[in-house]
């Protein structure tokens, strides 16, 4: 299989209430328009779990509750998994300099942003959505990791 090279083009920063991420110089022309949407998928490498471990583990148990049924990462949110992207949807609160200012992340402070899109929600709604029980309930909160 052909392999892909991903260059991070910034990086998430966390200090205190202030979550925002910088981008790199060379891809900072890319940032023209943004500030005109309120929010923003972020892709970012979940690499604290970039190792030949945890990038094998292929079954976990949701949000690292041992009541929640064995599951392929494919089905969960899980930060161990074969390639470590994430993505999240974020209010951005404005952009300046290279600096996105952001409402929250879910990633880890200094993780490495591989890619940015305006969040359009038609484009990515849908009508009917089916979810697992341990999807959205209180008891089952936690980190998707293996537990």
């Amino acid at each position: 299989m052909k392999t892909f090279q991903i260059k991070p083009i910034g990086r998430v920063h966390k200090d205190g209430d202030k979550t925002w991420i910088t981008i790199a110089p060379d891809y900072q022309d890319g940032l023209l328009g943004l500030e005109q949407f309120s929010h923003i998928m972020v892709f970012y490498w979940f690499d604290q779990h970039d190792t030949p471990h945890d990038r094998g583990i292929l079954q976990v148990h949701p949000r690292k509750n041992p009541v929640n049924p064995l599951t392929g990462v494919f089905a969960t949110h899980a930060p161990v998994r074969p390639n470590l992207v994430a993505m999240t949807i974020c209010e951005l609160l404005s952009v300046v300099n290279g600096r996105l200012e952001l409402d929250a992340i879910d990633a880890l402070d200094a993780s490495p942003v591989i890619d940015i899109k305006c969040y359009i929600p038609e484009r990515l709604s849908t009508k009917k959505v089916r979810m697992p029980g341990w999807v959205n309930t209180e008891k089952n909160s936690g980190a998707d990791v293996k537990g």
